[in-house]
């Protein structure tokens, strides 16, 4: 007869200490980060969509939250973050990237003012994480690619990047300066080269756009793959953990 040397509370938890032997990096945050479906074909890419390239297979799990059209505001009235929440464990990592759309002062359901409840929601999301044992990581929004007529790339995101940053001093968080980092890619890339970073294509050339697809926001795959790198950079840049990972 086989001995048993665990009673089912101790074998539960010896399986439950497994499954999580591996911490999780949690992303929250609007399109530019998020999955994008790839079939029918779709070049569209989020940066955390191209980020587990990056990392070492089997030894951090990537789990992307991070939805099309989503502020602050609305990741937290739609029940996303307490979804995150509630997926949280001792030793994973969030990182929060909102801004493009809580700039958007023409839609309630998105809006968060940069001095008011964007840095609210962002101090709430950094509490949160870490009352779960979980360390939050804020990265500043990527940049638009909208050039003037004389040729300087001009910026979208007024104050929200800065106030993001005053809340990542304030409550000694890790700051990813990804709005300075494509900003320099943009610009690197010039005036043409730069829609290769982006949606750029001719009517049928995929079958979901049967019209020219002029888009200087979402990211190609090439674009994305770009930013996930300048991510990875800011990582290894900062000493954070998640530089272990990293191939």
């Amino acid at each position: 007869m086989m001995t048993r040397i665990f009673s089912g509370g101790g074998l539960a938890l010896i399986l439950a200490m497994s499954a999580w032997a591996a911490p999780t990096l949690h992303l929250i945050g609007d399109s530019t980060m998020a999955d994008k479906a790839k079939e029918p074909a779709n070049p569209e890419t989020g940066w955390g969509q191209a980020l587990p390239a990056l990392l070492k297979p089997d030894e951090l799990r990537v789990v992307n939250y991070a939805m099309n059209g989503r502020s602050t505001k609305s990741f937290i009235d739609e029940g996303r973050w307490a979804k995150v929440v509630a997926a949280l464990h001792a030793g994973d990592f969030v990182i929060i990237q909102f801004g493009h759309n809580d700039e958007k002062a023409d839609k309630p359901a998105v809006y968060a003012a940069p001095r008011g409840a964007y840095q609210e929601n962002l101090r709430r999301f950094v509490r949160e994480a870490r009352e779960h044992g979980a360390a939050p990581i804020l990265a500043t929004p990527v940049a638009r690619r909208k050039w003037s007529e004389a040729g300087e790339l001009v910026d979208t995101h007024g104050d929200y990047p800065a106030a993001l940053r005053a809340v990542a001093v304030e409550e000694k968080v890790p700051l990813l300066e990804l709005n300075v980092l494509t900003t320099e890619l943009e610009r690197g890339h010039g005036v043409e080269g730069s829609k290769r970073l982006h949606l750029y294509y001719a009517g049928g050339v995929y079958e979901r756009w049967k019209e020219p697809v002029k888009d200087d926001t979402h990211y190609s795959e090439y674009g994305a793959a770009r930013v996930a790198a300048l991510a990875v950079q800011e990582w290894l840049r900062l000493g954070l953990p998640l530089s272990d990972w990293v191939k």
